[in-house]
């Protein structure tokens, strides 16, 4: 109980490293200490994989593990798959199955935070996406917040987001993970929670691992999907929610002086959830306070996963039958 509270306040460590349980590997489900791949793997070397991060929330009043939008994000890896020239030998409704196969025989009754993986398992050194062998695996660990869900300190970063031309954007590809790990480690060295990151074109693209969303009037501004953002799954749901508020929202570029004038500002993303940014490079946004549009988005999102809002039922997965 004390570590999973830890996990709830302070999100992930760096320093714990996943050892325990049972995952999806080569076809079948094992212990997680089994699935290993050797240091020659092509994907080690060269980044040759994607993934997806999925979330599933635990509702303790109706003893259910609610896995949030799993077959968008299945589909969104076979298509990172495609992209990379990662054959599946599994359909996405096949891979949510096995998902809820393998949390099943974790019997978990808390937070659970799922990570597919599509990669190159081929051990030769050539540097190429054609004739190699692939593989697919799944495991899971108990997750609170993955950052802290109000009062986030941002700084825009000096490391450009990269350009869809230069590393897809929209697929989720392992080796481009060390652009948004340099700005974040950057900002977080500098004592900030969240990194901003420009395109090349120096307009907002989106924070270093979630999408951006400001408030300003009252409307809510994100991003286009060509700004070299990630196609967030999470980024969609926030827009479905705010038709349901009848919120206005444009999706649009964002010019980096917007933010120091934004009424509201918050991240959208499966890690992150719905987090409030409350400062951008010093300067408060709005009165640096949670803001009434985040609040309400944020309130009904976590009902929503959680099982307790009926229409968005469609969004679930229930775990245990």
């Amino acid at each position: 109980m004390a570590q999973a509270e830890a996990l709830a306040t302070q999100g992930p460590s760096p320093q714990r490293e996943i050892t325990d349980g049972f995952c999806f590997f080569k076809g079948a489900i094992m212990p997680l200490a089994d699935a290993n791949v050797n240091i020659s793997t092509h994907a080690l070397n060269y980044g040759t994989g994607c993934f997806e991060g999925i979330r599933a929330y635990w509702n303790a009043e109706q003893e259910q593990l609610y896995i949030v939008k799993g077959l968008e994000h299945f589909k969104r890896l076979l298509q990172s798959s495609r992209i990379l020239k990662i054959k599946s030998a599994y359909t996405a409704e096949e891979l949510l199955d096995w998902t809820v196969r393998t949390l099943k025989e974790n019997g978990y009754r808390e937070n659970v935070y799922i990570r597919p993986l599509a990669f190159k398992a081929a051990q030769v050194v050539k540097v190429t996406l054609t004739g190699l062998r692939d593989e697919i695996a799944i495991f899971t660990v108990p997750m609170g917040d993955y950052v802290k869900t109000e009062g986030l300190r941002a700084v825009v970063s000096n490391w450009t987001r990269v350009a869809d031309n230069i590393i897809p954007s929209r697929a989720k590809v392992t080796g481009a993970y060390i652009n948004p790990a340099l700005a974040n480690d950057a900002a977080t060295a500098d004592g900030y929670d969240e990194a901003i990151m420009l395109s090349t074109d120096g307009q907002v693209s989106e924070a270093s691992s979630a999408n951006l969303f400001v408030v300003r009037d009252g409307t809510l501004v994100t991003t286009p999907i060509t700004a070299d953002i990630l196609e967030g799954i999470t980024r969609r749901a926030v827009l479905q929610l705010a038709d349901q508020f009848a919120i206005p929202y444009e999706i649009r570029p964002i010019d980096r002086t917007e933010l120091y004038i934004a009424d509201e500002m918050f991240l959208a993303g499966t890690g992150a959830q719905i987090a409030s940014i409350t400062s951008v490079d010093r300067r408060a946004v709005g009165d640096g306070e949670l803001g009434p549009v985040t609040q309400r988005l944020q309130g009904l999102y976590n009902r929503a996963v959680r099982g307790q809002e009926e229409r968005y039922l469609d969004w679930l997965t229930p775990v245990y039958t």
